[in-house]
C-alpha cells in the first residue's frame, strides 16, 4: 500500500501543477521520476520493488504508449511521411547504435558485443517526454509525423539487435531466424487482429452504445498485448501498427477512445517511471566511471543530433524543425525494457550495462522533458496559457484559438509531462 499511496500524492501533486509545467521547464515526468528516486531504497526505502515488477510495469506502458500514438498515424499518414520517418529509421537509428557503441567501448571500457548491446538499448526514442511537441497541431505536420513514426517504429525493430547482442556478449548461439519471425509475427498480429475486430464491428449484429464505445480499442489492445506475449511477437511493433490500422479502418473508434487512451497512457507512464525512479540510487551514480559519465552526455548531446542531421541532409525540413528533430530524442520506457532485459540476462557485465543504461535514461528524462517548451517556442509556437494559473485569454485570442485548434485530440495542447 506504501507505493499505492506514494502514486496517489505525487499523482496528485503532477495534475494540480500540470498547468505550471505546461508553460514553464517543470515536468511532471520528472516529478514522478524524482519521487521514485527518494521513496526508493536508495534513500527512504518506502518502496523497495522487484525487477520483474518494474520489468513488466515498464513494458505495459510501452505498448500502451505506443498502441495510443499509433493511432495518430493513419497508414495514408505513414506512405505520405515516409520519406523523412526512412531516414531516421533506415539511416539515423544505425548511426546512433554505432555512435553509442565507440565511446562505450573506448571510454567505459567494454568489449564490443556489450558496447554494441548499449548502442541497441539506447537507440529507440520515446515521444511522451517531448509530447509538446508530438501532440500539438500546431507544430508542423511533418516534425510531428516524423518524430511520432520514428519513435513508434524504432521501438520494435531495436528489439531483435537487442536479443541477437546479448546472445553475442553473453557467448550463447544467436538465433536470428527466429528473431526474424517474432518480428514479422509482430507485424502480422497488429495488422491481423484490428482488422478482423474493425470489420466484425461493421456488422449489424454488433453495437456498442457511446458509454462503453471507448473499451473496443483497449479489448484490441489487452487481446493484442495478450497474443503477443502468449506467441513471443514482437509486442511493440505490433501495438504501434495496430493503433496505426485501427486509426486507418474504423476513425470513429479511434476517436471515441482518443481522450481515455491518452489518460491511460499517461496513467501507465507515471507508475512505471515512478518504479523505474525507485531503481536509481545513490549507489549506482556514484559507482559509474568518468568515462560511462561521458558516454551519457555524448549519447544526448552529440550522437542523437549528429546522427538524425545527417540523415535529414537534403530535405525540406527548416533549419529549426532539423534542430528540433535532432534534439528530440528522449530515451525512454523501451531502453528501461531492454537495460532491464541485459541486468537479467547472463552477459559478463550485465550491472555495469544496466547502470550506464539507467543514468542515460534519467539524464535524458531530466533533459527533455523541461526543454520542450523553450523548443515550442523556438518554432514560434506559444504554450497554452487558458489553463488555470495562466493569464486570461482576450476574446480576440479565444477566437483565433477556437479557429486554429478544433482538430485537437487527445489532451489538447500538451500531455500531463
Amino acid at each position: 500500500m506504501a507505493l499505492a499511496l506514494a502514486f496517489g500524492a505525487v499523482l496528485l501533486l503532477s495534475v494540480s501543477l500540470s498547468g505550471l509545467a505546461a508553460r514553464t521547464v517543470l515536468s511532471t515526468a520528472l516529478l514522478f521520476l524524482l519521487a521514485g528516486a527518494l521513496l526508493g531504497p536508495g534513500v527512504f526505502g518506502v518502496v523497495d520493488l522487484s525487477l520483474d515488477t518494474v520489468s513488466r510495469l515498464a513494458d505495459i506502458a510501452l505498448f500502451t504508449v505506443l498502441f495510443t500514438d499509433g493511432q495518430r498515424v493513419s497508414v495514408q499518414a505513414l506512405r505520405e511521411g515516409w520519406r523523412l520517418s526512412g531516414r531516421a529509421l533506415l539511416l539515423g537509428m544505425p548511426l546512433i547504435m554505432v555512435g553509442v557503441a565507440v565511446p562505450v567501448h573506448f571510454l567505459a571500457g567494454l568489449d564490443w558485443p556489450t558496447a554494441f548491446l548499449i548502442g541497441a538499448i539506447l537507440a529507440p526514442t520515446d515521444p511522451v517526454f517531448a509530447s509538446i511537441i508530438v501532440g500539438r497541431e500546431d507544430i508542423p505536420l511533418r516534425l510531428r509525423r516524423l518524430l511520432n513514426v520514428e519513435s513508434g517504429l524504432n521501438d520494435g525493430l531495436a528489439l531483435p539487435f537487442v536479443l541477437l547482442l546479448i546472445a553475442a556478449a553473453a557467448h550463447e548461439s544467436a538465433h536470428p531466424l527466429q528473431v526474424a519471425g517474432e518480428l514479422a509475427l509482430g507485424l502480422l498480429f497488429g495488422v491481423a487482429i484490428p482488422l478482423a475486430i474493425s470489420y466484425a464491428w461493421r456488422l449489424r449484429v454488433f453495437s456498442a452504445e457511446p458509454r462503453l464505445q471507448p473499451l473496443g480499442p483497449l479489448a484490441i489492445a489487452v487481446l493484442l498485448y495478450a497474443a503477443c506475449h502468449l506467441t513471443h511477437a514482437n509486442p511493440y511493433l505490433a501495438a504501434f501498427v495496430a493503433g496505426s490500422t485501427l486509426a486507418t479502418l474504423d476513425r470513429t473508434a479511434v476517436r471515441r477512445f482518443h481522450p481515455f487512451g491518452d489518460l491511460l497512457s499517461e496513467l501507465a507512464k507515471f507508475g512505471a517511471l515512478l518504479v523505474f525512479g525507485a531503481l536509481i540510487t545513490p549507489d549506482r551514480i556514484t559507482d559509474l566511471s568518468w568515462g560511462a559519465w561521458a558516454v551519457a552526455g555524448l549519447a544526448i548531446f552529440l550522437v542523437r543530433p549528429t546522427a538524425i542531421l545527417l540523415s535529414m541532409l537534403r530535405t525540406r525540413l527548416s533549419p529549426r524543425e532539423r534542430a528540433a528533430a535532432a534534439w528530440f530524442g528522449p530515451k525512454g520506457f523501451a531502453s528501461v525494457v531492454y537495460g532491464l532485459h541485459a541486468l537479467q540476462s547472463p552477459i559478463p557485465h550485465a550491472e555495469q550495462v544496466f547502470d550506464l543504461v539507467a543514468i542515460t535514461i534519467a539524464l535524458s528524462i531530466v533533459l527533455h522533458s523541461s526543454t520542450d517548451v523553450p523548443f515550442a517556442k523556438l518554432l514560434r509556437v506559444r504554450p497554452p496559457d487558458n489553463l488555470p494559473g495562466g493569464r486570461e485569454e482576450t476574446e480576440e485570442e479565444t477566437g483565433e484559438q477556437a479557429g486554429g485548434e478544433t482538430g485537437e485530440t487527445g489532451l489538447g495542447a500538451r500531455r500531463l509531462g
